[in-house]
């Protein structure tokens, strides 16, 4: 990757991790239904996801050493700091593939311990800019994009892989900051837009993001005991707030594709998975194979894109228009 290339490797790049890891868990919840393709399927997905990983982790340690300022601008940038916490959740998501693939032991545990507590310490860390005086870096209006859902909603995905590893206690805790914080970022969302106006068009994409929380709680609900039927009210919130955004979409189609486009693959994945777990035996089945059909598009279309994208060098370049001072922001 040229020097230039890598300067630009921002770390909500590791949306792809979370895509191509949620897609997994959503094949293999199909395979009640579609039986061992749909568990290879799963597994080829899980390995590509950590590749993925792999290379974007390796390419991240070297950017912090060859352009540490480009790391520190993240770190301070109002909106692409958030996006630290898409790699503990990708360690997450990556632990929970592999205990759905029947994989155990130490590995797999410091894979999923790595990514709990790196989650904690991204949403503390976050939420401590509340105590900062707005001149000393605390919360402007750009910072409440979608993308703060991230870290702090995403540690309701905990439970998924800390249970069958006999971490109950542990993901019920964890599970409980995001649960709580949820509707908090939430209504500070909608108070951005009343305020406001909504974020750039460019993060468009991100707007896919309020579909994940509803589902993934719904699915860690479920792994840790709570009633069917409450998960069926989640996925309820969860199919409202998809159709809350499929209006945007037709402007998402139309925007130049780039990395924040990823942000639509996990929320997909997410509520693929809740309603295939949930439609076991029904006829919802079939439906969640529907979704499962397009949401595996949607990662093929990404990947390709971001394949062409990288070898035309339209990827990893500078931000044309600061997404902090950008119309709206």
């Amino acid at each position: 990757m040229p020097q230039q290339s890598l300067k630009h490797l921002a770390p909500g790049w590791f949306a792809m991790v979370m895509g191509l890891a949620g897609l997994s868990l959503a094949w293999h919840r199909a395979a009640g239904l579609m039986g061992d393709a749909a568990t290879a399927a799963a597994l080829a997905l899980g390995v590509l996801a950590a590749l993925v990983f792999l290379a974007l982790a390796v390419a991240t340690v070297l950017r912090r050493q060859r352009h540490p300022e480009a790391w520190a601008e993240d770190l301070a940038h109002p909106v692409r700091h958030v996006f630290v916490a898409a790699i503990p959740v990708s360690l997450i998501l990556l632990a929970t593939a592999a205990v759905a693939a029947g994989l155990r032991g130490p590995v797999v545990e410091a894979l999923w311990w790595a990514g709990a507590l790196g989650q904690l310490g991204v949403t503390a860390w976050v939420l401590s800019r509340c105590w900062r005086g707005k001149d000393a870096g605390g919360l402007p209006w750009a910072m409440f994009t979608p993308g703060l859902i991230v870290p702090i909603v995403g540690n309701v995905l905990v439970p998924l892989a800390g249970v069958p590893l006999g971490r109950p206690e542990w993901s019920a805790a964890q599970f409980g900051i995001g649960l709580f914080f949820w509707p908090v970022v939430t209504v500070l969302l909608l108070v951005r837009i009343a305020q406001q106006g909504a974020w750039p068009e460019r993060l468009l994409p991100t707007n896919m993001i309020f579909v994940a929380p509803p589902a993934v709680v719904g699915l860690s609900l479920l792994q840790l005991g709570a009633p069917v039927p409450v998960a069926w009210g989640l996925w309820g919130v969860a199919l409202f707030s998809l159709l809350w955004v499929m209006p945007v979409l037709p402007r998402i189609a139309g925007l130049p594709f780039a990395a924040p486009h990823w942000g639509t693959s996990f929320p997909l994945a997410a509520f693929t998975a809740l309603t295939l777990r949930l439609g076991e035996g029904g006829p919802m089945g079939l439906f969640g194979l529907m979704l499962l059909a397009l949401s595996s598009l949607v990662v093929a279309a990404l990947s390709l894109a971001t394949v062409k994208g990288l070898r035309a060098g339209t990827l990893l370049v500078p931000e044309t228009v600061p997404i902090s001072v950008a119309p709206g922001a």
